[in-house]
């Protein structure tokens, strides 16, 4: 067990008071606690954790009734959290579940919340098609989505004469991703010239490097190369050791965890777009998130705890406003429009699709000691007023 998950066993406690039978208020927390993304599932259960227990002032109970907190691992596998997910609605009686990371898995398990007409809130999977295609009106999403990340970046990279390849894991992260990203670009004067996409357990990233470099050395003015990668085997640090200057090609890209932010260190400069890093916001929840984290941890709280926090906070006041977990259709009702306090500033459920619209954050890449990474530094803050996120639903 790593370190974060025994310190984060006495926040877990503060939940389960008795079985889920015995607990008046049931949340289903249904992630990939095994898999490519433990990682990020992980942060995301202990921001969960702390985003209950801030919004209940550490009571960890709603208007005097307990809450207990049931965990299901997806295994990162669609089929697996389609299963869980009955699971916890049909067996545990969850009144609302929280999960999956991975977008394939999310989608997967979109069907199931409205097959039980109960609420499923997304956090932090990203594809559009979550809130888009393949939405019902049982899906909340904390998490922001695939537009939400590319027009933040087509503001940091676009411009007259950009002209960009992508590079894509592919599976609905990696395509929806793009898409976002070619539509966002729309308005900027940057085109689009090459798309690569490769499998989600790629190492070897030579040949596709290569596709990439013969594609963009005929083209004329700034060149640069997006990419958009979930999990493990970033490829950034591989292909920056290719020396793609050599064809007048610089690397961008979104923001990251922490541990994926040492190869940003090679790039002093890298610009782009990123959802979240503990030093930008400036607000009392997140003041409150890094103390504690700090505290009982001894790290600051990482790009994905920030998220699950928001998801947390969310539950609590939705279930206030409803007055209770029970009536599904008074959740609905309570949380379209609703607007909370997260770590990154105030965040609003969109009624029509219920996406959470939240801030962006413009940022570039800096060196600096004491870090072994490379710092996201703000440039620009990004509001729900400076981004016109399309509907697609």
């Amino acid at each position: 067990m790593s370190t974060l998950k025994r310190a984060g066993a006495a926040a877990i406690a503060l939940a389960i008071g008795g079985t889920a039978a015995q607990a008046d208020i049931r949340i289903a927390h249904v992630y990939g606690q095994t898999g490519a993304l433990e990682a990020y599932a992980e942060q995301s259960h202990i921001g969960l954790m702390l985003g209950l227990e801030y919004a209940t002032d550490g009571t960890m109970e709603i208007d005097g009734e307990p809450i207990t907190v049931i965990e299901k691992d997806t295994q990162a596998d669609p089929a697996t959290g389609r299963a869980v997910l009955a699971e916890a609605y049909g067996d545990d009686d969850a009144q609302i579940a929280v999960g999956g990371v991975s977008s394939g898995v999310a989608l997967a398990m979109l069907p199931v919340a409205q097959e039980y007409e109960r609420l499923l809130i997304v956090e932090p999977a990203v594809a559009d098609s979550i809130t888009g295609e393949a939405w019902n009106r049982y899906i909340f999403r904390t998490g922001r989505n695939s537009s939400q990340d590319a027009i933040a970046n087509a503001v940091a990279l676009g411009g007259e004469d950009v002209k960009i390849a992508t590079l894509a894991q592919d599976y609905a992260f990696g395509r929806d991703g793009v898409a976002a990203f070619r539509e966002a670009l729309a308005d900027t004067g940057a085109e689009i010239v090459h798309e690569e996409y490769v499998p989600t357990d790629t190492t070897d990233f030579t040949a596709a490097a290569e596709r990439i470099f013969n594609a963009m050395e005929g083209e004329d003015g700034d060149k640069k190369l997006f990419i958009i990668w979930a999990g493990g085997g970033n490829p950034m640090g591989k292909i920056n050791a290719m020396d793609p200057s050599r064809y007048g090609v610089e690397i961008a890209t979104g923001g990251n965890i922490l541990a994926a932010l040492t190869a940003y260190r090679e790039l002093p400069g890298l610009e782009g777009a990123t959802y979240y890093y503990y030093e930008i916001p400036d607000n009392e929840v997140n003041d409150w998130l890094v103390e504690q984290h700090m505290e009982r941890y001894d790290s600051p709280p990482d790009f994905f705890t920030a998220g699950g926090m928001a998801a947390g906070i969310a539950v609590v006041e939705a279930i206030r406003r409803a007055g209770g977990a029970d009536d599904t259709e008074a959740l609905i009702e309570a949380m379209e429009g609703m607007e909370w306090e997260t770590p990154k500033g105030t965040m609003m459920f969109r009624p029509e699709d219920h996406q959470a619209l939240q801030s962006m954050y413009h940022f570039t890449t800096e060196v600096q000691e004491g870090k072994d990474y490379g710092v996201p530094v703000l440039v620009r803050e990004l509001g729900i007023d400076d981004m016109d996120i399309p509907i697609r639903n």
